[in-house]
């Protein structure tokens, strides 16, 4: 396998009355953690299960590294993922578990304690799995996506089950592998999360992109969505100044007034004009929540 480059073209899937996914396109580059977003049913599942070649495609190509995953000659040691909570035998130790992958895999037993270490299970190497919570479980889950050391990281929904200090955990466990170098995908609901985490995300929503960028391009790119909050003893004055095309004022229940529409130089000026006297003035720039729920507005999930 050559970098690791996710390449996904025209890829396409088909069901009898649905369209999971819809001649999508787009590339995850290695060095940076990618974050694969869309609302439910957008078809975020489906096109990690093509691209790991347990779908079979209506049309397109899903490649890493160039070469499709099926093709790759032992793919764990290319590529690591995980599309659920892990499962294994529930009266097998984490660590057993772990050993089996590494013996059908042709790896040193000793893995399976490295990768125990790295995601943080040690102290619970020896108990059964029957006993982990759905946290721990995620954890076995990318301890057994990293045995082959990939390059290449796909993670569905990982931080399921993961409590605060679980999720900086991890946070930092992708940032880490992206700076090594490595592609980690990653698919996520919590878009506040993806923020800090992401360097670029790639937005879908009905199968079709939507839209591709680093984070910061993603949001600056709809900074016309955000809003100015305004504080004022004469409200009713300042909404009426405001009263023009494509302006809206609304209250957020503690007095300040939120104005879209506009920008806060044009809300001091209509302010000025009117003679209204404001206390407080600031823009509000909108998170990837405000621009993820722009720009997948309307857009539905099943047709």
């Amino acid at each position: 396998m050559s970098d690791g480059q996710i390449v996904v073209s025209g890829l396409t899937k088909h069901y009898k009355r649905v369209r999971a996914v819809d001649n999508l396109s787009f590339t995850v580059q290695p060095g940076r953690v990618t974050g694969f977003l869309g609302p439910n049913g957008a078809g975020k599942t489906t096109t990690l299960r093509m691209i790991l070649n347990l779908v079979r495609p209506t049309a397109g190509t899903a490649t890493i590294g160039g070469q499709r995953y099926a093709d790759l000659r032992n793919p764990i040691r290319h590529v690591g993922a995980v599309l659920e909570a892990s499962s294994a035998h529930k009266g097998r130790t984490g660590r057993n578990h772990l050993r089996i992958i590494c013996m059908s895999a042709g790896i040193p037993l000793a893995r399976a304690d490295e990768v125990l270490e790295i995601v943080g299970l040690t102290p619970a190497a020896k108990r059964k799995f029957k006993g982990y919570s759905l946290g721990m479980r995620q954890r076995l889950g990318i301890a057994a996506a990293l045995i082959g050391d990939p390059h290449v990281l796909i993670l569905d929904e990982p931080a399921n089950g993961l409590d605060p200090e679980g999720i900086r955990w991890m946070r930092g466990l992708l940032k880490s592998l992206a700076d090594a170098g490595r592609t980690i995908l990653v698919s996520s609901h919590l878009l506040s999360e993806m923020e800090i985490l992401a360097d670029e995300v790639v937005i879908i929503a009905a199968g079709q992109l939507v839209r591709q960028g680093t984070v910061g391009d993603v949001v600056d790119s709809m900074a016309h969505a955000g809003r100015v909050r305004v504080r004022t003893p004469q409200p009713e004055e300042l909404t009426k100044a405001l009263t023009v095309d494509g302006t809206t004022v609304t209250t957020n229940g503690d007095g300040a007034l939120l104005v879209t529409g506009v920008d806060a130089p044009a809300v001091g000026a209509a302010a000025f004009k009117a003679g209204v006297e404001l206390h407080e003035l600031v823009a509000e720039r909108p998170d990837l929540e405000d621009v993820f729920l722009e720009l997948t507005k309307g857009k539905a999930a099943i047709r």
